[in-house]
């Protein structure tokens, strides 16, 4: 397998393909673990939200973001 100093000396079309086909492989393993379960009780949340009508637009989403970034 090639080591980081290998990649990083690839053409930066041959490093996506290579992270691609990493990405790829990852999703097809039945046993890796991609989201920690907590994820999917916040999408579950998320979708009853939407299903409710309780969606934020996307300048209120990023202004939120924003204020929870601030420094």
């Amino acid at each position: 397998m090639p080591n980081l100093d290998t990649l990083s000396q690839l053409p930066l079309a041959e490093r996506l393909a290579a992270m691609e086909s990493l990405w790829d492989s990852l999703c097809h393993d039945d046993a890796a673990e991609l989201s920690p379960p907590w994820h999917a009780e916040v999408l579950e949340e998320r979708l009853h939200e939407l299903a409710d009508g309780q969606h934020r637009d996307w300048s209120t989403a990023k202004n939120t973001l924003r204020k929870l970034t601030e420094s």
